[in-house]
């Protein structure tokens, strides 16, 4: 059973959607005494890094979701907020993956960074599983972390940054899979069956 974690943030209908078309038993959930019986946990994301961990603090769950040991996912800013600092209003994140989460610079192109565009697979991670280097997944961010030893997927935007990440059993990715079409959805199936 997956748990999804609403924090008030945006996408979980879409999220939702994408679960019931793979048939995935889910359910959403505020509450860690819920959450804690779920198998896996989604954390998807639309929104900003600050008030994202804001409400999650509301929540309780800052504490608990840096400790949990079942498979986790974090989208979008779900993944963003994984690593220790984000440069949106200065805002401390769950410290999971080293790193600072920062904003692309308008000067090189437009911001955010938004449509289709492709990921290069690095090393081999169960969450791509089936999925060929340089398919393309459907992204709209303005903040993008950094490559390091958790980067599992690259993409160039202004510069190359982590379009996808794994530390232990978090993963995280920063398109939205679930708007990504039959190769999106091939991501949530790996994750449901193989992470």
């Amino acid at each position: 059973m997956i748990g999804i974690i609403n924090y008030g943030a945006g996408n979980i209908r879409s999220v939702s959607n994408a679960l019931d078309g793979l048939g995935a038993a889910y359910f959403v959930s505020t509450r860690i005494d819920e959450l804690r019986q779920a198998d896996k946990l989604i954390l998807p994301g639309v929104g900003e890094a600050r008030s994202a961990m804001e409400s999650l603090d509301r929540g309780g769950l800052v504490e608990w979701l840096r400790t949990v040991e079942v498979p986790f996912l974090g989208i979008c800013i779900g993944m963003q907020i994984l690593f220790e600092r984000s440069t949106e209003r200065d805002t401390t994140c769950l410290g999971v993956i080293p790193g600072t989460v920062s904003k692309f610079d308008a000067s090189k192109g437009k911001v955010p960074h938004m449509g289709w565009n492709t990921v290069q697979v690095q090393g081999e991670s169960p969450l791509f599983n089936g999925i060929r280097n340089n398919e393309f997944f459907y992204f709209v961010h303005s903040y993008s972390a950094p490559v390091g030893p958790a980067t599992i997927g690259l993409t160039e935007y202004h510069h190359p940054f982590s379009a996808a990440v794994q530390r232990g059993n978090f993963y995280g990715v920063q398109f939205h899979a679930e708007k990504s079409g039959r190769t999106g959805l091939r991501i949530l199936q790996n994750f449901i069956e193989r992470c």
